[in-house]
């Protein structure tokens, strides 16, 4: 098993809106990093646990305990014109960008973005270095766990 941190917008699509979906279950869209769609279409796979990780709001952190809910499959939202997410160059015989659904589990308190920086356990967490921008980044075991006990 994996374990996963992925990065949302909550105006695009929050814990809460994800909570409200049937199954609790999202389409994880608008993945358009190269590394980050790696991830995805690479090496995640059905019940990996994941990270929801609100980010570009006033307090960044993680929200939700969720599990990768599907394999990955085409982006639809390359395909449509009218959506930020749109590639030109994508193809529906060639899709450049996948997604899979992610099912959240459990809504957390917000472990922050800082209060994960005083956490020594964590210092060398991905997300914590320095110029990672990543919305999906690979969590080792150890982090995993650390902040499992911290959401209890």
């Amino acid at each position: 098993m994996n374990y996963w941190l992925m990065k949302s917008e909550p105006d695009d699509v929050s814990v809460d809106d994800a909570l409200a979906a049937p199954n609790a279950t999202v389409p994880w869209t608008g993945v358009r990093g190269w590394q980050a769609r790696n991830f995805m279409r690479n090496e995640m796979r059905v019940d990996d646990g994941v990270l929801f990780y609100h980010s570009s709001c006033a307090q960044p952190g993680i929200v939700g305990i969720a599990r990768v809910a599907s394999e990955p499959h085409p982006d639809p939202t390359q395909f449509d014109a009218k959506s930020p997410y749109y590639d030109p160059v994508s193809k529906p015989e060639k899709p450049r960008w996948v997604l899979v659904d992610v099912q959240v589990l459990r809504k957390t308190r917000n472990l922050t973005l800082s209060e994960m920086r005083s956490i020594p356990e964590l210092a060398d967490m991905l997300v914590l270095k320095k110029g990672n921008r990543l919305s999906v980044m690979p969590v080792e075991p150890q982090h995993w766990e650390a902040i499992l006990k911290l959401l209890r």
